[in-house]
């Protein structure tokens, strides 16, 4: 059976939450029994997202909760990173997380990137004789790298998925998006009828309490002059669409009313594959795609029932959630909250797990520094409060000097006053500096990303990553780390073993001594005179000085966790303390709506006064959640 294709595409503006919406289509296919396979298409020059500032260019596509409407600009936001080590877009993990994908870089196209294939392929003689050109030769070879990567299996069924979802960066119009836009169309010729369904998103804006409906009808003019026709207009809005409103964009954009999509502002994002459900668009979905004519597992179909029903479940739990948990956030871009966009999933899903509501306070760790006492005394007083206040400390990963010392502090007061902390990748290291300095006496300790010339680096650069060479250089990707003799105390460990999940990177199987995964792979067995390995995703060039190793553990700070060589420190944890822990990896690439991090779970909950009752019910907290997967969501 050919693939269905389903595109996903934007007009009118940019961050007008795109990703949201194809993530979102993603679940209710999913919810149908269907596999599902997503890719991004980004029209910028870089070869991948990780060299890119996530201050300095954006294209959100969480525009649709509330609460974020304020942050949405023209800025980047985080690097997404995968288990084969690939920097991509941020809407990838929008993909993974709600559809429990495993996706390849593979699945991040770039303008970079697709012309970097066809300059090498003309390079190696492919095209000899002839003129390379847009049309056909880049066009042609789009066409056949999506073909060839839909067909990659993503999930726990190791099979061809049914669907591909493509979403398109950017706003049509826009002068990079042209040649994708032209092998999008001829894509739709390749795929066949039936096989292509077009789903662009538009804005409907209110002007003196009137909802206009003009930018709606000259984005889908755009489109058409293209050469794409959409089949499904998705109408961004403030508020829900008038029946004038969608009659109107119907006549005009020459579609059906039943077509016309209302997406309005919800409380929170993981309510909008309910808002689909319920103006009836998997109906229309299987009358466009004929997906009544693929031959689906009953196993499926019912697994994928339950996911839904257990969908609907998590998020009226999310919104009956009374108690607010203020969780600090210490971090170096957080300007712009987009820029921790993973970090603030983690954290919801760990609130949703622990019936909490979240509150994120978002704090410049440069103004809990002292040179912000003598300069803007308000800011600092300000800040210092939020800090005192709070139920918990985390500090995220970054890069640079600028800030280390606020989150030096911040982790101090922490660690003096049994608040619990997460440090995660540089917030680890942090951990480490502020320990060896207050505890160990070694009063000029520090890394070498901040003053290379210093005598006591305890962080220093990984000898085997470069340091001229830039581009995809950092340790990157799934790793092994491997909890040692000395964890038996730990918390997080118990968290892990007791949920039985990121075991070598999946949640286990039913069983916690079997070999089965639920996405395919081989997990480490539960022993309990082994222990275990997980797999987490990394980012980093800097890494705990192991000549210091010793030093912290006669102070009383334990690495419970390393790298298979033993030589790589990848988990601390105090012993006394509600929560202490730092991880060099990013836990927060691996966190799922159904599934929480375990290190931003631990943490949340030790912040709410839960942990112990975390720790006791595992993995049946959640009505019909089951060592972390139902229907691989």
């Amino acid at each position: 059976m050919a693939t269905k294709y389903l595109l996903v595409s934007g007009g009118v503006i940019s961050g007008i939450g795109k990703g949201v919406i194809a993530s979102s289509l993603g679940v209710l296919l999913k919810s149908i029994g269907l596999k599902v396979t997503s890719i991004k298409i980004d029209p910028y020059m870089n070869i991948d997202a990780g060299l890119m500032n996530p201050l300095e260019y954006f294209n959100s596509d969480i525009a649709i909760q509330k609460v974020c409407n304020a942050e949405n600009d023209d800025r980047h936001g985080e690097c997404f990173v995968l288990d084969d080590g690939g920097e991509v877009d941020l809407d990838l993990g929008n993909y993974e997380r709600y559809l429990n994908t495993t996706l390849t870089r593979e699945h991040n196209i770039t303008t970079g990137k697709i012309y970097q294939h066809v300059i090498e392929r003309e390079r190696a003689g492919k095209y000899i004789g002839q003129t390379v050109q847009i049309v056909p030769h880049l066009t042609d070879a789009l066409q056949d790298w999506i073909e060839r990567v839909a067909q990659i299996p993503v999930d726990s069924t190791g099979e061809k998925p049914n669907v591909c979802i493509i979403e398109l960066g950017g706003t049509v119009g826009d002068i990079e998006s042209g040649p994708f836009i032209e092998a999008l169309r001829c894509l739709r010729r390749r795929a066949g009828p039936n096989n292509f369904l077009h789903c662009h998103v538009s804005l409907i804006p209110v002007i003196n309490g009137e909802q206009k409906t003009k930018p709606t009808q000259a984005a889908i003019k755009d489109v058409r002059h293209a050469g794409l026709s959409p089949d499904i207009i998705a109408c961004r809005c403030e508020h829900p669409l008038q029946k004038s409103t969608t009659d109107k964009v119907a006549m005009y954009c020459q579609v059906e009313p039943e077509q016309v999509i209302a997406v309005h502002d919800v409380p929170s994002t993981y309510h909008v594959p309910l808002l689909l459900e319920r103006q009836g668009l998997i109906p229309t979905l299987r009358d466009v795609l004929r997906l009544d004519d693929l031959s689906i597992s009953p196993g499926l179909i019912s697994s994928g029932a339950d996911t839904w029903e257990t969908w609907k479940s998590l998020t009226d739990t999310q919104d009956r959630a009374r108690e607010t948990v203020e969780i600090c956030l210490v971090g170096k871009y957080t300007s712009l909250h987009d820029s921790y966009l993973s970090v603030r999933k983690s954290l919801e899903h760990a609130s949703m797990r622990c019936g909490r509501k979240l509150e994120i306070i978002w704090l410049d760790s440069t103004d809990l520094e002292v040179g912000t006492e003598k300069t803007s005394p308000v800011i600092y007083q300000k800040a210092w409060h939020q800090v005192r206040t709070a139920s918990g400390i985390l500090v995220p990963g970054g890069f640079g000097q600028r800030g280390i010392e606020g989150m030096v502090r911040a982790a101090k007061w922490a660690r003096e006053n049994k608040i619990p902390y997460l440090g995660i990748c540089l917030g680890m290291q942090i951990a480490v500096i502020e320990f060896c300095r207050t505890i160990c006496g070694i009063e000029n300790a520090q890394s070498e990303e901040t003053d290379e010339s210093a005598k006591e680096r305890v962080v220093i650069h990984m000898p085997e990553v470069s340091k001229t060479t830039m581009g995809a250089s950092m340790r990157l990707g799934l790793r092994n780390t491997i909890f040692q003799d000395n964890s038996g105390f730990s918390k997080l460990r118990a968290l892990y073993e007791s949920e039985a999940v990121h075991i070598n990177g999946v949640p286990a199987a039913s069983d916690p001594t079997s070999t089965a995964t639920a996405d395919g792979e081989v997990a480490a067995k539960l022993s309990p005179t082994q222990p275990p390995i997980i797999s987490e995703r990394h980012r980093h060039r800097y890494e705990v000085n192991s000549e210091y190793v010793a030093v912290m553990a006669d102070h009383g700070l334990e690495f419970i966790g390393k790298d298979e060589s033993g030589a790589r420190m990848e988990i601390l944890e105090l012993k006394d303390h509600p929560w202490f822990v730092g991880v060099q990896y990013h836990p927060e690439y691996l966190s799922r709506v159904l599934r929480p991090s375990m290190p931003y779970l631990g943490f949340f909950a030790a912040a709410a006064g839960c942990l112990d009752e975390i720790l006791a019910k595992g993995a049946k907290v959640v009505q019909g959640y089951q060592n972390g997967v139902v229907n691989g969501v």
